[in-house]
Order: structure tokens, then sequence, then C-alpha cells
């Protein structure tokens, strides 16, 4: 069975977290720029960031954005 589109932009995001390419404390891109970069919806994008941040991967400051969280 195929992965839901949310599922393959969250391994592709935590890819980049995993890899460094994105470090601790470093902003994610908008959902809108996810959306454009990745040609997905915006709920996609915001399904993906759920499974970022219920794994401890990622932390939204409100009215800030999205950041790679410290590591555990």
């Amino acid at each position: 069975m195929p992965k839901q589109q949310y599922q393959v932009l969250a391994d592709e995001l935590k890819r980049k977290i995993d890899s460094g390419e994105w470090p601790p404390g470093h902003k994610l891109p908008s959902r809108a720029q996810l959306c454009r970069e990745y040609g997905v919806s915006d709920t996609v994008v915001g399904k993906a960031m759920m499974i970022l941040r219920a794994t401890g991967l990622t932390e939204t400051l409100e009215g800030v954005g999205v950041f790679v969280a410290e590591p555990k």
C-alpha cells in the first residue's frame, strides 16, 4: 500500500532534520512555502507538521513559527 502524501512529506522533512540540514533551532518554511515547494495542499502540510510535532521533532511558537526542537 503506497504511503499517503502527508506521510511522504513528513518523512522528507524528518530527513532534513535528521541529516542536520535543518539543525535544532532552525525555523521551518511557512505552510504556504511548503505547499508551493512540494506541490501539496495545506491539509497535507498540516498533517505532516502534526506528525513532526507529535514525535518531538518540532516545536511551535504561536505567532512566530515552527522550529526544529533540541534533541531529547
